[in-house]
């Protein structure tokens, strides 16, 4: 493989995160220089098997394109590169960092629910779709930063938490797009009918869902914090800092998240990010 082509790859991969997943971009930025290009190799890898469902027109379209990313980690694993800018990053730091090809596939596996628009039964349901993609995601950036031997029980309840976070927020695109990434018990409980999601109408019973499960994620959040883990995982754990604003925003007793937006200025989540950094803590 050429300088060049490992070179525009890394490029590539820098601006597919810097785009669609700005948070982990920033706290890339915050892992010491030696430990960012495999973090962002990692964070490219996600990107392409997180938006798989929005890229396809039929779920079979989506198995196929999980089932050549299986291949594609199998492959790097034996020395393999294909020409997709993540495989070449992600092959690149594999020979430093050695990701595990099992915790890699598990990772796609879990995309594979991406792939069903029903609801989620219940929350315990919901939890498990956020460790198995949040979760286990910084895990991988954990075992990046300093090696498995230093994994945190933070780990789970923060990955949690943040996807959590991140399906409010994406509510509105979901529901474009006729997904619905809420519990059905919840739905039912506040009496909340799904075809008034589908068309942006916002109503108190989809309030009172929000707001159990922007309660649930606080609960995380709390019980990651407790686990106080060493500094050099810390920018793993880092983007799960950022959900107290955004929880705080669609808390809000006038919020409508078809209406209105969670989108938080990016110095703004820099300098709580840096604070977080200085303070040893997220």
């Amino acid at each position: 493989m050429s300088a060049t082509s490992l070179d525009d790859s890394m490029t590539a991969c820098l601006d597919s995160v810097r785009r669609l997943d700005h948070d982990r971009f920033l706290t890339a930025l915050m892992a010491p220089p030696e430990k960012r290009a495999a973090l962002i190799a990692l964070y490219a890898f996600n990107v392409e098997i997180a938006r798989v469902r929005e890229a396809v027109s039929e779920p079979m379209l989506g198995q196929i394109r999980l089932q050549w990313w299986r291949e594609t980690v199998e492959g790097i694993a034996r020395g393999e590169v294909r020409g997709h800018e993540a495989a070449i990053a992600l092959a690149e730091t594999w020979t430093r960092e050695a990701f595990p090809a099992a915790r890699l596939t598990a990772l796609i596996d879990a995309r594979e629910r991406d792939l069903d628009d029903a609801p989620f039964e219940d929350m315990e349901a919901l939890e498990a779709y956020g460790e198995g993609t949040s979760s286990s995601l910084m895990a991988l950036a954990g075992f990046a930063l300093a090696g498995d031997e230093t994994q945190t029980a933070a780990i789970r309840p923060a990955g949690i938490a943040y996807a959590l976070t991140g399906l409010l927020r994406a509510l509105p695109v979901h529901a474009s797009q006729g997904r619905l990434y809420l519990p059905l018990d919840l739905m039912r409980s506040h009496d909340v009918d799904p075809h008034r999601i589908f068309a942006g109408e916002m109503s108190e019973g989809l309030r009172a869902v929000m707001n159990e499960i922007a309660g649930q994620a606080r609960i995380r959040l709390a019980e990651a914090r407790v686990a106080k883990p060493s500094g050099m995982l810390l920018p793993m754990l880092l983007p799960a800092s950022l959900c107290d604003r955004y929880l705080d925003l669609m808390t809000a007793p006038d919020f409508d998240p078809f209406h209105n937006s969670t989108e938080v200025p990016a110095f703004r989540r820099q300098l709580r990010l840096m604070g977080r950094k200085l303070a040893g803590r997220f």
